[in-house]
């Protein structure tokens, strides 16, 4: 299945029929007051956000006047530029010249750091890149080795130490370890850690400021792992993280499980956080980089 079947599969799964009611509202009839407050309330049960909606919906009325639309089926298609807009990225960062490009995972516990790091790993590796990964998660022996499983799959080295070492250290030792080895990206898993528990924060942050002084400039991209089922708590989540740490992408995880998947939108209108990633499956090439239009046409088309 391509990117957006893939989407398409998984929020099709939907109890409440987020897709099914989409799809009941914008087939035939006039933009009339009905068509518009029944979108409305759809959106927001489809986990966009009372702002996202109310903010779509309001953008859409106007642009369906300029162009003086007056099929719903015109409106779907309105409505797909401004979502796929709304969702527009940015461009991966360049690899720095003769250093590393680092990349840190944070997130709370079973997000799917491990998994996704994995998966990127596996992703920059088949583009005929050297990858290194780095199990900075030393809280949980659990971790480390299923770090080191998932490594063995995608066949990239891993720096390791002993459970209950500094995560700092960790990482010092492993950047280094990648620029006498001419590595081309690091890339680091770290503990799940509550975004409620200070002493935790304050540690991603001393692990933040230790690559930087390894390798200044690093990291490079700090992605921020959300399982995407969570609705609007990953929002409250992605907050507190992006408070400590300066988030540069998301990676939502599950996204083939979720229950309505408006919630990317949402994510992008309060955050102004781009989605980088996204997991649609189990398999060490179920990771794809995110694509808003072709996420807007899976959720409307």
């Amino acid at each position: 299945m391509n990117l957006v079947e893939r989407f398409k599969a998984g929020l099709a799964r939907s109890k409440e029929g987020f897709l099914r009611r989409l799809d009941l509202i914008f087939r035939g009839g006039e933009l009339d007051d009905e068509f518009y407050d029944d979108l409305e309330e759809t959106l927001i049960l489809g986990d966009v956000g009372v702002e996202a909606s109310l903010k779509l919906v309001e953008q859409l009325r106007l642009e369906s006047r300029r162009r003086k639309a007056r099929e719903r089926g015109q409106a779907r298609e309105i409505l797909i530029e401004q979502i796929a807009e709304l969702l527009a990225g940015v461009e991966e960062p360049v690899k720095p010249v003769g250093e590393p490009l680092v990349i840190l995972l944070i997130g709370v516990n079973g997000s799917g750091k491990t998994t996704t790091a994995a998966k990127l790993a596996h992703r920059y590796r088949s583009e005929g890149r050297e990858v290194l990964l780095v199990a900075g998660d030393t809280f949980r022996a659990a971790a480390i080795e299923q770090l080191q499983i998932w490594a063995e799959r995608a066949n990239v080295p891993l720096i390791k130490q002993q459970p209950g070492s500094d995560p700092s250290a960790v990482f010092f030792d492993a950047i280094n370890a990648a620029r006498a080895r001419q590595i081309d990206v690091v890339i680091g898993d770290t503990a799940g850690r509550l975004h409620t528990r200070t002493n935790l924060m304050e540690e991603l942050k001393k692990i933040n400021r230790v690559i930087g002084r390894v390798q200044p400039g690093a990291p490079h991209r700090v992605l921020l792992v959300i399982d995407a089922t969570t609705g609007h708590n990953g929002i409250v989540q992605a907050a507190r993280f992006n408070e400590a740490v300066p988030v540069t992408g998301l990676v939502l995880t599950k996204l083939d499980g979720t229950a309505r998947g408006g919630i990317v939108v949402g994510m992008q209108d309060i955050l102004k956080v781009p989605v980088s990633y996204v997991g649609v499956g189990e398999k060490i090439e179920d990771l794809l980089p995110f694509d808003s239009l072709d996420f807007a046409n899976a959720l409307l088309s």
